[in-house]
Formats: C-alpha cells, structure tokens, sequence
C-alpha cells in the first residue's frame, strides 16, 4: 500500500503573532491622564469588524465618545477613546471598567462574546430571554405603526418590546412577540406564515409607489420572522434597523415627498446652518484611500451610526479621528472598498454620501416626544397607538419595552400633515387617570414653521389628558 505524506504543520503557528507582539487584545483604561475624561485604549490584532465591535461595547453602556484616534494598518488595531458617562462624568463605577474590559478583551476570542456578556454582566433593562422576532420594513404612511400593532393584537399576539424607525417615508421595525395565552416562543410555521402574510398586506395596502434604490428597486415591503432567544442587546437592535432601512432606500428621497428648502429665511436661518449635515469624500491617490469627511451636530451614538454604515456597505477603515466642540462633531475616516479599491466613481461617492446623511438623521427626531408607563397587557400597544392615529397624531419613532409588570412605550410623534402638534381642539377634554404615567416633552421642529400659538406648550397638556382619559377607558374594559 503507498504511504501518504502530508505536510506538517506547527500547532503554535496559529499564535505565533501572540507570542511575537504579546496578547491577541489588550485593554487599557486611563482616569489619570486626563481631567475632564476617561481615556480607553485598545491595542489589539487586526481583523474585520472588530472597530464596530468596540463602539459597539461601548455605545451598549451609553459612553459619549468625545474624541477618538484609529489606525489599523499592518495587521495591528490601536484605538484611543476620550469618553464620558451618561451623565458627563468620568468613568469611576470599577463594575462598568471591568464590563469594558471583559467585553473588549474577548471580541477576538469568541465571536460576539461582547455581546452575550453584556446582558449578564450590565445591562439598564431587561431584555426578553426567549421570543420570536419579526422585521418589517417597507413604504411608511401615517399610522403604519398603529396598524401593525392592531394586527399583532388581532393574531393573539403579546408585543413584548418593539422599536420602529421613520425616515423619508420608508419605516423599518424589530419587534419581539410570544403567543398571548402561554407567553412562549411561536414557532408553528404555518402560524408564522399568517402573520407574515397578514403583516405584508398592511405593509402593501395603498402603497403603490416603488422605492428607488440607486439604480435598481429596492424591495418595498419585506417580512421576516425568527426565534429570538437571549443575549441579543440594544445596539444589535439599532444595527439591524440601520440596516433594514439601508435595504428599502431611505437615503434617497422620494419622488413625492416635497423637499423642504435647506436655509429657510428669517430668524432661523443660522440655527438652520448650524444643524446642516455636510459630507465630503476625497481620494488620497498615495495611498489609495478615500477620505470621508464628516461635520453635523454632535449627539450620542454618533460614531455607532457612521461606523455601522461604512461596514454594512462593505467599506473598510484603517485610520480615523473623531472630535467634538461646541455642539459639532467632526470625524474623518481613511477608507477602501473590501475589495482593495478606493471610491473612484462620482455616483459611488455620491450613494456614500447619501447613505451617511441618512444614517445621521433617521436616529434624529423633532416633534413632540410622549413617555408613557403602565401595567402590561395584552394589546395595550395597540390601544395607546389607536388613540394617536385617532387624534390626528402619526409615529415616527418607537421604542417599546416590557420591564417586569410594566409597560414603558416611548413615541415621537408628529401631526399627519407634517405639522407640529397643534392641540388646541382638545381643550375641553380634561380627565385624570391612575393606569398611566404619561411625561409629554416638545422638541422644536425645523419645517415648517408653526405658527404663534402652535408653538405654545399649553397644548401638550390637553394632548397627555385627552390620551389619559381615553386609554383609561380601554384599560377599564379589561
């Protein structure tokens, strides 16, 4: 019989590098070097990703990333964070320092252990440890989200958290269900297969008008249904809304939706300015890199929204530095195609560009925001929900939460005609209410101008006593 030979190959040849330039990860945390701030610093082998796995971490405790220098040339990735907590302090709770090093020194180790051990080791709220999930994404029209919460409520399903984006009338949604009788996982198919088609033809009905995606379309409706099983945090949530509303186009405006001028006239002419998002590219043709360069508002998770978007369209970064002042955030990022290539046509250049805008400000909504809390029960989501569609009001943003026997739902909301809301016509209608906790807050919105006495907050509170007294009469019924 002929003998087979085989190479050889040395067992420690896989962490030859380790034992070349030290530990796969390592994770410094500085209190001293800086007074206003903590300094993060992570030193680690390169790999793909592993840039978003880190803001990641860090966006999943609420850091404000003041400032921040990347360079992962070579095969090596060197990271320095400037951070805050939430609050604006520096990091001294030892339990968040040992999180940020765990979750970080392990991204390389085990594929997504960041992710699992920050429900065990922190977390603000309680995530749901075994549901099924859906995804909706498609055209968005006023009072979407309502309907989609009537279904589910139609189906016997409990909705235990949800959270929906608006954006250029494209809408995407994550929502989490178990059946309503035995708060389990749903896992017929054939009972998932009615969801998923009844969900679709709310998603179609009178939406007739396709979504441009570049120079193809995008798919305008789309349904997905999986088991959710625990582990899954926050950021993953947002990451998937990002890019679900990447998928359906939201960076490309529609064609009937009106474009509201840039700079309007008047006294808010500088404010307007000041808000502008402006993003340019060049090409570093020494070497081979495109420049992305960034200037908006500074705001939280800013980084995770850029960062996310650059990978999710294929990009890689090997250098970047991010910087805020004065209400400004200014980032600038050295990057090529996963392909090797630099960004060398206009229109690639030009979907980039769009692509970021968008991934800055669909996270951003100006209107009136409404905090409700309550005692959980089936089909509370879609009374709360009927009662906005009711008074004229339509979501644009929705994060929905189950923590314990509470419900915590927070809405943006915006009048259906663009407006901001004007709720004098519920003047008369003045009940309290005992179920509910209803906070109200008024974020100033851009275009179009209200006028006088729609800017008067005295409206935002007959808007929490009309959605008090009318809730409170579907809780009654139960």
């Amino acid at each position: 019989m002929k003998k087979v030979c085989w190479p050889y190959f040395d067992p420690e040849f896989d962490n030859l590098s380790e034992r070349i330039y030290g530990p796969p990860c390592r994770v410094c945390i500085d209190n001293e070097s800086m007074e206003d701030c903590t300094v993060i610093k992570v030193d680690s082998v390169n790999n793909q990703g592993i840039l978003l796995e880190v803001v990641q971490v860090l966006t999943n405790i609420n850091l404000i990333i003041l400032k921040s220098y990347i360079s992962s040339d070579a095969g090596w990735f060197m990271d320095v964070f400037h951070v805050k907590d939430e609050y604006g302090n520096k990091l001294k709770d030892q339990k968040v320092i040992n999180y940020i090093q765990q979750a970080i020194g392990t991204i390389r180790e085990i594929e997504n252990t960041a992710k699992a051990c920050s429900n065990e080791v922190f977390n603000n709220a309680e995530q749901p440890s075994e549901h099924t999930a859906i995804e909706m994404s498609g055209t968005d029209r006023p009072g979407l989200f309502s309907e989609i919460s009537a279904v589910l409520t139609d189906l016997h399903c409990n909705i235990v958290e949800a959270h929906a984006w608006s954006h250029n009338a494209r809408l995407a949604c994550v929502a989490y269900i178990s059946d309503q009788s035995t708060d389990t996982p749903i896992d017929d198919p054939h009972r998932l297969a009615t969801i998923e088609d009844h969900l679709t033809t709310v998603l179609r009905a009178r939406s007739t008008t396709p979504i441009q995606s570049g120079s193809e379309t995008a798919s305008p409706q789309e349904v997905k249904t999986a088991e959710f099983l625990e582990g899954t945090n926050m950021t993953d949530v947002e990451r998937r809304l990002h890019q679900l509303m990447l998928s359906v186009g939201d960076f490309d405006t529609p064609p009937f939706e009106p474009v509201s001028p840039s700079s309007p006239s008047g006294s808010d002419g500088d404010d307007e300015e000041g808000r502008k998002t402006m993003v340019r590219i060049e090409n570093c043709h020494e070497k081979w890199y495109s420049i992305v360069s960034i200037e908006c508002k500074d705001r939280p998770r800013l980084m995770f929204d850029t960062v996310c978007t650059l990978i999710d369209m294929q990009y890689v970064i090997f250098h970047a530095s991010i910087n805020s002042r004065e209400g400004r955030s200014f980032q600038e990022y050295f990057i090529r195609h996963v392909d090797g290539c630099a960004l060398n046509t206009e229109g690639e250049k030009d979907r980039v560009i769009k692509c970021l805008e968008a991934a800055i400000e669909r996270r951003v909504c100006e209107g009136v925001r409404l905090e409700l809390s309550a005692e959980n029960r089936v089909g509370l989501l879609s009374d709360i929900t009927r009662v906005l569609r009711e008074n004229g009001l339509t979501v644009v943003r929705a994060d929905v939460e189950t923590q314990g026997e509470k419900a915590v739902n927070a809405f943006y909301v915006r009048d259906i005609s663009g407006n901001e809301v004007d709720m004098d016509f519920v003047e008369s209608v003045k009940k309290e209410m005992d179920v509910i906790d209803l906070e109200v807050k008024n974020y100033r919105t851009i275009t179009p101008r209200p006028s006088s006495h729609q800017r008067s907050h005295g409206g935002l509170f007959y808007l929490g006593d009309v959605l008090k007294s009318q809730i409170e009469r579907f809780s009654h019924s139960f």
